[in-house]
């Protein structure tokens, strides 16, 4: 068993710092271009110099040189670093705006309605997908500056926030003040904000415990592409017709612009337990996490790695390891241990540390993404990550055919996975993939061909483009073979609340 204090010491380490938009180590392009336009813009509408003056008079800071564009817009998708790193960044165009009121986002979308320009929501610029990079210029409307706690239901244990509180402060401030907790704990957490996790959809490493974004918010508010503002969800269920808290819950910021939240909160834990065992194939190890949440228990982290992520994160590549932790009332906890260790005896598992293995994913768990942990690093490295949910019983064929179909192209180092959330009908796969591509005009050519070959495994097989990172520009051409007819629904949606197309054009497939 581990306290409290040590659970949170392993959440809480701050592995990069707020805001902090620049990938460690990764030095920008420098712009010296007469180049008007990014890499990846296209249709650029600019913003003339007497609207640049009114949204001077609306927001707290306005800033138009493109080195400040590069600054202000840059993501941590691969595709983008590929681009600056190759002297020619993703985007240039566009008029930066930061706001720190509803009453400025509403000016700004009206302004923008009346004269038609594109407007591309920005606060963490954690994603990976190019979801806030502003395609076609215009206004990049920053939130950050909305960052205040707004107020707090004790009864009901639920916070009001700002969309743009980054993570790590927002969790600080629950857990100091309230004693509480969110349960999100995303990858991005000190580099994302609350907002953003809900305009992506996204879910946090205690996931199986505590619920993806959308099972913990409990209302939002929203400015609508014409200034309006609406107030949308409740908390408990309802019966009130569609639920239009889910519409702009992965809306990518296409719909409207969040500008609060209602978060649900849990109480703190101070009782933890972990234990891990190794299997001799990843198809063993989906079995077994399938059947702990299929007999009911729900542990907060249920987490499968692959021979060579259990290498890199655990140091046994001899194994498909399997991580199990839970936290919180000691009862449940132990009760949730006892069947996934009853399980992991029935598929034959072999015993490991799990105290010693938990405290490593603590210190390792950011290693088996983007890093080039165990490979040499040269200035022809790309790598990325791709995230995918399914029904069980499809998960072991995608694992294999994916990893199979990347390892195929010429370029790929090494393609591998692990399963990082659970449920008791499907599970998502998030599978990193690594390239090692001299030629710089070639670059990006390996990398649609590694999200080529793995996402027609994915549409093959009926399954889930993403879990949680969301679609942004990297899913866009696998939208209309994934959703079929629904992308026609997302259109009319689309075209009835934001008719001019200005809210973060180029997104979702729309």
């Amino acid at each position: 068993m581990m306290s409290r204090e040590a659970v949170r010491r392993g959440y809480n380490k701050r592995n990069y710092v707020v805001g902090a938009h620049t990938p460690p180590g990764w030095a920008p392009a420098v712009v010296e271009t007469e180049t008007t336009v990014g890499s990846l813009q296209y249709d650029v509408v600019e913003v003339p110099d007497g609207l640049v003056e009114q949204l001077r008079g609306i927001a707290v800071a306005v800033t138009t040189a493109p080195a400040d564009i590069v600054s202000n817009t840059r993501d941590w998708w691969a595709r983008t670093m590929i681009a600056e790193t190759g002297g020619e960044p993703a985007v240039i165009a566009g008029v930066c705006a930061e706001v720190d009121s509803v009453e400025q986002v509403q000016a700004v979308m009206r302004l923008a309605s009346e004269h038609n320009i594109p407007v591309t929501v920005s606060a963490g610029r954690s994603n990976v997908t190019g979801a806030a990079l502003p395609l076609r210029g215009g206004i990049v409307l920053d939130v950050c500056r909305m960052n205040r706690v707004l107020g707090y239901d004790a009864e009901s244990q639920i916070v009001e926030v700002e969309a743009g509180m980054f993570g790590d402060v927002f969790e600080e401030h629950v857990q100091n003040e309230y004693n509480m907790t969110s349960g999100h704990w995303p990858s991005s957490f000190g580099i994302s904000t609350v907002g953003g996790w809900a305009a992506c959809r996204g879910a946090g490493q205690l996931s199986t415990r505590y619920g993806k974004i959308e099972d913990m918010v409990a209302g939002m508010d929203v400015v609508l592409a014409d200034g309006s503002f609406i107030t949308v969800g409740a908390a408990g269920r309802s019966a009130v017709g569609s639920d239009l808290q889910q519409l702009f819950v992965g809306s990518e910021g296409t719909l409207g612009v969040i500008t609060s939240l209602k978060i649900k909160l849990h109480r703190l834990p101070d009782y933890t337990k972990a234990i891990a065992f190794g299997f001799p194939s990843f198809k063993v190890g989906l079995d077994v996490c399938r059947e702990i949440l299929q007999r009911g228990a729900t542990p907060a982290a249920l987490r499968l790695y692959d021979e060579l992520e259990s290498g890199l994160q655990f140091d046994r590549p001899d194994q498909n390891v399997v991580l199990i932790a839970d936290e919180g009332n000691p009862k449940i906890v132990d009760a949730v241990i006892a069947i996934a260790e009853e399980v992991s005896r029935e598929f034959d598992g072999v015993e490991l540390d799990g105290d010693a293995l938990l405290e490593r994913w603590y210190e390792t768990r950011y290693l088996t993404g983007k890093s080039a942990e165990g490979f040499t690093r040269s200035a022809g490295f790309v790598a990325d990550t791709l995230e995918m949910s399914g029904p069980w019983s499809a998960l072991a064929d995608v694992y294999s055919e994916v990893v199979e179909a990347v390892q195929a192209l010429p370029g790929t180092l090494r393609a591998s996975a692990h399963q990082s959330h659970a449920y008791t009908d499907a599970g998502c796969v998030y599978f990193s993939f690594r390239g090692e591509v001299e030629d710089p005009a070639t670059r990006a050519d390996w990398y649609r061909a590694a999200w080529d070959a793995a996402n027609e495994v994915i549409v093959r097989h009926h399954t889930t483009l993403s879990h949680h990172h969301g679609v942004g520009l990297v899913r866009a051409p696998y939208m209309a073979d994934s959703l079929g007819g629904g992308l026609d629904v997302l259109r009319a949606i689309k075209a009835t609340l934001d008719p001019q197309g200005i809210l973060n054009p180029g997104k979702l497939g729309l």
